[in-house]
């Protein structure tokens, strides 16, 4: 147990002072920025998935967030469905959309697949801004119910109206997510994944379907972007087609290359830095993609593992440095 304590003591520290956070902060604005700032790590973990562990740069990410946010919204609001069957599904439907798309566009390699995805990205912009019947055109859809409060027997029920019990929310599907890519990159699954990020070819000549490899990537990665667009739309109560345009997706690729690309701790880090960073610099608002270029030009030259690879390389520094002083003490 100490053993286990003394190598994980700070991600245990994280979790500690990430459950006491809404004791910590109670200024409402930054309660919601944290949130949102969680429920998009959830997006950027999924992107992680197909992009560090299998080499694939999809440009859809975002579509698939508002592919879920949708679902959700016309199930709950139009149809008025519960949260809890309406969040699987909405995230359901993003990973079979994904599977549709990804049958024809995975068999391309490189940019092809990039630029395909690229497309279908802004279909769904368009579909969800004229299918006024359906999603509400550019006005969106208003009035989206939170997340249903569920009966625990004996203790009454739980609800999801304040902002803490939200946050909590989050929290609890982030912990999902973060165990489920966890248990994925450790399987022998995930090893196939990293084998087809490494060499393509040289997976395949060692008998990896390379193109089943990718497939179930790309559909787990949507399934998880869906669910975390499904919990956006309930939270903020309102959805339009701006949670669908390129600019989404390049927020989501800039939280994990800054944080990390192929770390799981990278894009949680990224997701929740740059937003409040940007919260922060609101005068800068305008100049978010210049900011953004400056950022990703400096990790591409000094550090192209992002923040987390930066961390490794100092603690790496730190160790060694700890060697030389024993091995010099003892001579």
């Amino acid at each position: 147990m100490m053993k286990w304590l003394k190598g994980n003591w700070f991600y245990l520290l994280v979790l500690i002072v990430a459950l006491l956070a809404p004791l910590i902060i109670t200024n409402r604005y930054y309660s919601q920025v944290i949130t949102m700032s969680l429920l998009f790590a959830i997006a950027a973990l999924s992107l992680n998935l197909i992009l560090g562990y299998t080499g694939q740069l999809t440009l859809a990410h975002g579509g698939f967030f508002a592919l879920g946010a949708y679902s959700v919204a016309i199930m709950t609001y139009t149809l008025g469905w519960n949260f809890w069957l309406a969040l699987p599904l909405g995230a359901s439907f993003a990973a079979f959309i994904g599977f549709l798309v990804g049958m024809p566009t995975l068999r391309a390699r490189g940019s092809y697949f990039a630029i395909a995805t690229l497309c279908l990205g802004e279909i769904i912009y368009l579909i969800a801004g004229n299918w006024i019947e359906v999603t509400g055109g550019h006005n969106g859809i208003v009035g989206i119910p939170p997340p249903s409060p569920i009966p625990i027997p004996g203790l009454g029920t739980l609800s999801f109206e304040s902002q803490a019990s939200q946050y909590y929310m989050v929290l609890f599907f982030l912990l999902l997510t973060l165990f489920v890519m966890y248990r994925i990159r450790e399987s022998m699954r995930g090893r196939t994944f990293m084998a087809v990020l490494c060499n393509e070819d040289l997976a395949e000549s060692v008998g990896i379907n390379t193109f089943r490899t990718k497939l179930l990537s790309f559909v787990v990665a949507n399934f998880f972007a869906g669910l975390a667009g499904g919990i956006y739309a309930s939270l903020l109560g309102s959805i339009s087609p701006s949670v669908a345009t390129v600019g989404l997706t390049f927020n989501f690729l800039m939280y994990v290359l800054l944080g990390g690309v192929g770390t799981l701790a990278g894009p949680i880090i990224g997701a929740f830095f740059l937003p409040i960073l940007l919260e922060y610099m609101q005068f800068l608002q305008d100049y978010q993609m210049i900011l953004f270029g400056v950022l990703l030009i400096i990790v591409i030259i000094y550090f192209s593992t992002g923040f987390m690879g930066l961390y490794k390389k100092i603690t790496e520094k730190i160790k060694k440095s700890k060697v030389g002083a024993q091995s010099a003490a003892k001579r």
